[in-house]
């Protein structure tokens, strides 16, 4: 939800306790929607899939709206180092809304964000391989794949946000 828009409405439910039009328990609570594990182990699995097409062995992590891990898939013989890599992706494409890929025509010199991979305790990732995951407007987790190269990676997190409308419709 939008910053402006979360301040209004709280706003308002502090005037009406205030002014006696609704009693703290009758205020409304707002549920972030949030990729679940179910639906996150899915997801891993159809990219999985996907990846083993293409032959790459990678790692596959989806973290949820607070950008907080869900689970990390490590295929077999992926790299060692894909593991953070995966994991930080899926963090950045929450915390930043927007893919790695987007970030990282962003994040170049001259670029709007220049920098911004040392922010954040440096677990700011600006090359592809993350997607965030959206149902109706609202980021619910991020994807993150490493172990091949930048382009396989991208392809298969752009893959995985593709296949989360039927990753969602099946659970």
């Amino acid at each position: 939800m939008e910053q402006d828009k979360l301040e209004r409405i709280v706003a308002q439910v502090i005037e009406n306790v205030q002014n006696g039009a609704m009693t703290p328990k009758e205020a409304p609570v707002q549920q972030i929607k949030s990729i679940t594990l179910d639906a996150a182990k899915a997801l891993i699995a159809e990219v999985e899939k996907e990846a083993k097409r293409i032959g790459v062995n990678a790692v596959i992590a989806v973290s949820n709206a607070g950008a907080n891990p869900v689970a990390v898939h490590c295929m077999d013989n992926s790299y060692i180092a894909s593991f953070d890599v995966a994991f930080q992706k899926a963090y950045t494409v929450v915390a930043l809304k927007m893919s790695t890929m987007t970030l990282k025509g962003l994040s170049q010199p001259g670029g709007a964000l220049y920098g911004i991979q040392h922010t954040n305790q440096g677990r700011i990732v600006i090359f592809g391989g993350g997607e965030p995951l959206v149902v109706d407007g609202v980021v619910i987790g991020g994807l993150g794949v490493s172990g091949g190269t930048e382009e396989q990676d991208a392809a298969l997190a752009e893959y995985g946000k593709n296949k989360l409308k039927e990753v969602v419709a099946w659970l």
